[in-house]
């Protein structure tokens, strides 16, 4: 048998072992008739399998080559061993190409193109297959993505288009061109008012695609929209997730926070209101990515329980520890939530996601965690692209920027202006200046507070939903679940009607109402004796150290408020029968805070790894008794008050509201 044979034999063999692995999986594969090897000469030249082919209804596909025959059956077998085969007729034959007989069950995916003649078969090559809205969009010098933002059979105008560098709008037919150099590997559209994408996993919106790698190439990317009313719509802003499989953190994510949430989207659906999640970053802790294994793909797991589309930020703990370069440890949160930084819009109100992390992993390698350090930075990448953004948002629109590190530093009791926590805060605020209404929502702190920098901007720092790393509701802990500032660990509710803006937040496992806790000082004493009964001796010594002010007795008839959502358009009054005595705003520690994390890691012989916070949402009155009861009136911004009845002396405990 002379060599030419030899490789026509051996490439019908081939492709009898391709037939026969398709076959014992699906029963529409060909199979040579009672295993026949029958050799038939194929006689192939020039043939091309496209590596890509844009389809659409009815679609006709064509194969270039000489030696096909009008009998022969083309068959794209599926990379998805579960999909069947298609077999294709062939419609047209010339003398240097095939057109193939129209059909509508090839679906997006990879193929392995193969050619049946009688009983044998023969590999053609390998393709793509992307069901497009618009397959014949004509080609553009310089344009590398192009393609259709759609919805009902119909293009969609003015769609903000962007690859994370450039940014451009559809057409009147709701067709694009980017002239994209692909450096950040994907597309996204700025989803339009009053529409919604398709959700990956439940509840992640797909408002992206990834590119390939080939600069030059072009490609057709299409994004199908759902129209829907969503002028008047519900945001509930989550930080801190910090998901680990550790400290009984799943269970009591699922048996705290998502029953305490399902609950409030069910409330709010039932006005007759879209919902939709926005997390402020740390869903995982970057710390226990590989030990714990549990990463981003666990944590999307988990947020699939909750009913609500969900949109995503990075923080510095969603960055992969093992790699010391910041876009490089992004890219296992890019592949399971897409972009870190993009923008979007609901109802009147224009979101935009940033990245301000700029992880620096020192020592970061294979294998080897590094020392996860980071710049609190918004990239110059970013910045760039959050200008051209801001270009196609009318300075009336309400603007709602969401990232993870604070922009400022906490407020003292005196409400000073604070300095800026990220290094380019200024430049980010002043690009922000032309808009009427700005709200910029934050996490990283785990506490509570607002910065009012003027009558059109304010940041948002929001405790996190994690409280204290999970640690005061873990087993053998206070049973509680209350972060650094003492605000019990919970999400801000935003709700927009139009374009009318109010909040506030929502502490998991009480009602909406609950916004602050009241201490009768007289009854708060940190001691070893009450609190580390179980600590030796080197850790009662440091009881005194963690419990601050409140090692030392106070017997002042003192009582101290912490009001865990104030701002500076809040009151505070108080009144002992009848009579108003003097409120002042401090700073301070919370003492419940103390006693459920700090007291119960000395008493289990462990340092604590987080102090209680200095907040100054704290405002203290002095009572003329201990046993007076005082009414205590707290009235948020928008005019809705909560009150309590101070019963006195009322008890320090655990459980305490």
């Amino acid at each position: 048998m002379n060599i030419k044979n030899i490789q026509k034999t051996l490439l019908t063999l081939c492709a009898l072992v391709i037939l026969f692995n398709y076959s014992c999986k699906n029963k529409n594969a060909i199979v040579p008739k009672g295993h026949e090897t029958t050799v038939v000469s194929f006689e192939l030249t020039n043939f091309n399998v496209p590596a890509t082919y844009y389809i659409s209804q009815d679609v006709e596909l064509a194969i270039k080559g000489q030696g096909f025959q009008k009998d022969d059956i083309i068959s794209f077998v599926p990379r998805d061993s579960q999909s069947p085969v298609i077999n294709i007729a062939i419609k047209t034959l010339s003398t240097e190409s095939i057109i193939l007989a129209p059909t509508n069950e090839l679906k997006n995916g990879v193929y392995t193109v193969l050619i049946q003649r009688g009983n044998a078969q023969r590999q053609l090559g390998k393709t793509t297959i992307y069901a497009v809205f618009n397959p014949n969009i004509p080609d553009k010098e310089g344009m590398t993505v192009k393609g259709s933002v759609f919805s009902d059979g119909k293009g969609i105008a003015n769609v903000v288009v962007s690859d994370g560098n450039e940014v451009t709008k559809t057409d009147d037919k709701g067709i694009y061109y980017l002239p994209s150099k692909k450096q950040t590997g994907y597309v996204f559209i700025s989803v339009p008012a009053n529409y919604e994408v398709v959700n990956n996993n439940g509840n992640l919106p797909v408002f992206y695609h990834f590119l390939n790698a080939i600069e030059n190439s072009v490609e057709i990317k299409d994004f199908e929209l759902k129209d829907v009313n969503n002028e008047n719509h519900i945001v509930l802003s989550l930080a801190d997730l910090h998901l680990a499989n550790r400290t009984n953190d799943i269970a009591q994510f699922q048996n705290g926070f998502v029953k305490d949430i399902n609950a409030q989207i069910a409330a709010f659906q039932g006005q007759g209101k879209k919902v939709y999640g926005l997390t402020l970053g740390d869903l995982t802790w970057d710390t226990y990515w590989y030990s714990n294994s549990f990463m981003i793909p666990e944590y999307v797991k988990q947020i699939s329980h909750v009913n609500a589309p969900i949109f995503n930020v990075i923080g510095n703990h969603d960055n992969d520890p093992y790699i010391a370069n910041d876009w490089a440890s992004e890219n296992a949160f890019r592949n399971a939530l897409g972009p870190t930084y993009y923008s979007f819009n609901l109802g009147k109100v224009h979101y935009i996601v940033l990245d301000d992390t700029e992880y620096i992993n020192a020592g970061g390698a294979t294998g080897i965690v590094g020392s996860r350090n980071y710049n609190g930075k918004i990239t110059d990448q970013q910045m760039a692209w959050l200008a051209k953004d801001l270009e196609t948002v009318t300075p009336n629109t309400p603007v709602i920027v969401a990232t993870h590190i604070q922009i400022h530093n906490a407020p003292n009791e005196k409400n000073n202006l604070p300095g800026f926590r990220i290094s380019n805060g200024d430049k980010l605020v002043s690009m922000l200046s032309k808009f009427n209404e700005v709200h910029i929502l934050t996490g990283h702190t785990h506490v509570n507070y607002r910065v009012e920098r003027d009558n059109k901007l304010m940041e948002h720092n929001t405790a996190a939903v994690c409280a204290t790393w999970w640690w005061t509701g873990n087993k053998g802990y206070a049973d509680n679940h209350i972060a650094p500032d003492g605000s019990p660990g919970g999400y801000g509710i935003w709700e927009m009607n139009g374009d009318k803006i109010k909040w506030q937040y929502k502490s998991i496992g009480y009602e909406p109402n609950y916004q602050f806790r009241s201490y009768d000082l007289n009854n708060v004493h940190i001691t070893a004796d009450n609190y580390t009964k179980n600590a030796n001796d080197q850790f009662k010594k440091l009881v005194p150290t963690y419990a601050f002010s409140f090692a030392t007795a106070n017997k002042n008839n003192e009582v101290l408020i912490n009001v865990w959502g104030y701002d500076p358009k809040w009151t505070v009054t108080v009144k002992e029968n009848g009579t108003p005595l003097k409120v002042e705003r401090v700073s301070s520690r919370d003492p419940l805070h103390i006693i459920s994390y700090g007291m119960k890691r000395l008493d289990l012989n462990a340092e604590p790894s987080f102090d209680s916070a200095n907040s100054s949402h704290m405002f203290k009155v002095k009572a003329s008794s201990a046993n007076s009861t005082l009414d205590i009136s707290v009235t948020d911004r928008f005019g809705k008050e909560y009150t309590e009845r101070m019963i006195r002396p009322k008890a320090f405990s655990y459980t305490m509201r």
